[in-house]
């Protein structure tokens, strides 16, 4: 009877996983590439970007960027980042919690000796051993037990602990990919604060040249002091702007140090927009393809398996157990008679347990169970709406954020060739050092909203491919060698 249970699993299957949606898409139309932008432009952050559907995600994507600074800290905090190796060793354990687990399917066996000194009473009892009531007892013996796994108990457990690992996976995959965003996302930010300061520092410089003019006709009676006061009020205004873009620009290199594992005063790289090349082709995954690429749809994936496990385990608690146990071995007097003919002793024994009264914990525990289930599988389905609504939001940024960008172009153009001809018309006298200032300082205002605009245009790419999952199927980031983690893992690692 046992080996005819032994193949028997109750609860749900692990297979049971929810489909993707029917007609699930990221768009009512076809999104082949951004809107706008200039083929031609030697500044790559102005041409248009193709989207590939169906194309893979590389797995070291940040490299697209074309940046070796970059490429050289994200390195240094896959291998330095506290936080990412403290999740590896968290998963090295859920990978060895899963091979305890699975020892609960043969049988265990321990051995004993014991060495004893005994007296026996000569009022109440015989004495033995030619009428010695001192004598010495060795009792060497093996304890074997054996749970048959009837239900499948056993084989749930370990079904358990291998979607728990995967959870603990998933979850380092995730902060992976979200740990290499940051990072990518800071340095651009920083290269985006670093050109917002520089144009700053040139509006408060040409504000200050128009108030020591302005100063000098004030003088001279051409000018109010109303005038003078206004032009000062301008120029506090922009004083006050760049101290905290200052602040911003130093908290955005400790945040990246910390990213990369180091302390704030490490000598890190300085990142410049320039040294940025924004990538001209981006795949984009297909829905169905998401569902396998997407870490937290994946652990949501072994969420609904571990909690039917757990829900078989609830079932099968609830059912009649066998334990099989053997305690064979040998006591004699002396240790020059172990081993010898006639002194071996055995017993086998097996118990049959069945619940009959708890209480009714077996079975609120059983719907307890049943409730988790199903509220894994709602939660799974709503990462996968999640997870598209990312990429959907993703897509759109990066089709339209060339149109703002290439709006504020247009203007920081025009400005730049207002400048050219107010410096020529100042050369022949035909206008005033007012007139210069202020063409460089419309100048200066564009290019803080072209520095902001190549920003959100370089994260709107790094959000993308943070959307497709990042690529984590196509690196190793779980602190092991690929050998070892084929050994340890409890699920196909591709490399």
């Amino acid at each position: 009877m046992a080996a005819g249970l032994g193949g028997c699993i109750v609860g749900p299957s692990s297979k049971d996983i929810p489909p993707l949606p029917e007609r699930t898409g990221y768009s009512q139309k076809n999104i082949t590439q951004s809107e706008a932008g200039r083929d031609r432009s030697s500044d790559s952050l102005l041409h248009r970007q193709q989207f590939i559907s169906g194309a893979d995600v590389p797995g070291r994507w940040w490299e697209a960027f074309q940046n070796p600074r970059l490429n050289q800290m994200v390195e240094l905090a896959l291998t330095n980042n506290q936080t990412l190796k403290a999740m590896q060793a968290g998963l090295r354990a859920a990978w060895e919690q899963r091979r305890v687990e699975g020892a609960s399917l043969y049988p265990s066996i321990s051995a004993q000796f014991i060495p004893t000194r005994n007296k026996t009473s000569k009022a109440l009892s015989p004495v033995p051993n030619n009428n010695e009531w001192l004598y010495n007892l060795h009792t060497a013996q093996l304890n074997i037990g054996y749970v048959p796994d009837l239900w499948g108990g056993s084989r749930l457990a370990i079904r358990n602990a291998k979607a728990q690992a995967d959870i603990q996976r998933f979850q380092l995959e995730a902060t992976t990919l979200t740990m290499i965003s940051n990072i990518v996302n800071t340095a651009i930010t920083e290269a985006g604060l670093r050109e917002q300061i520089r144009a700053k520092e040139v509006l408060i410089a040409q504000q200050t040249a128009m108030v020591r003019i302005n100063q000098n006709q004030v003088g001279l009676g051409d000018q109010s002091r109303q005038s003078q006061l206004l032009l000062r009020d301008s120029l506090a205004q922009l004083q006050a702007d760049l101290p905290p873009l200052r602040t911003q620009l130093a908290q955005t290199r400790d945040q990246l140090a910390t990213l990369v594992g180091l302390s704030p005063n490490a000598d890190l790289p300085i990142f410049e927009l320039k040294d940025f090349t924004l990538p001209h082709q981006l795949p984009v995954s297909l829905p169905a393809q998401l569902l396998l690429q997407r870490p937290d749809i994946a652990s949501a994936q072994a969420q609904i398996r571990s909690a039917g496990a757990q829900l078989g385990i609830a079932i099968a608690n609830r059912l009649p157990n066998v334990q099989l146990s053997a305690l064979p071995g040998e006591a004699v007097d002396s240790m020059s008679k172990m081993f010898k003919p006639g002194m071996g002793n055995w017993m086998l024994a097996a118990t049959v347990t069945q619940p009959i009264f708890q209480g009714g914990s077996l079975l609120h525990a059983q719907r307890e169970a049943k409730a988790n289930y199903e509220q894994a599988k709602e939660y799974y389905k709503a990462a996968i709406m999640s997870a598209v609504s990312d990429v959907a939001d993703s897509l759109h940024a990066v089709e339209l954020d060339g149109s703002t960008l290439l709006a504020d172009q247009n203007g920081l153009d025009a400005a730049t060739q207002a400048l050219h001809i107010a410096e020529a018309q100042h050369r022949l006298g035909d206008n005033s050092q007012i007139d210069v200032a202020q063409a460089r300082m419309a100048v200066a205002q564009d290019q803080i909203s072209v520095a902001q605009d190549k920003v959100t245009r370089l994260s709107d790419t790094v959000g993308l491919f943070q959307a497709l999952g990042g690529g984590w199927w196509n690196r190793n980031d779980l602190g092991v060698s690929p050998k070892d983690a084929k050994r340890l893992s409890t699920t196909l690692v591709p490399w």
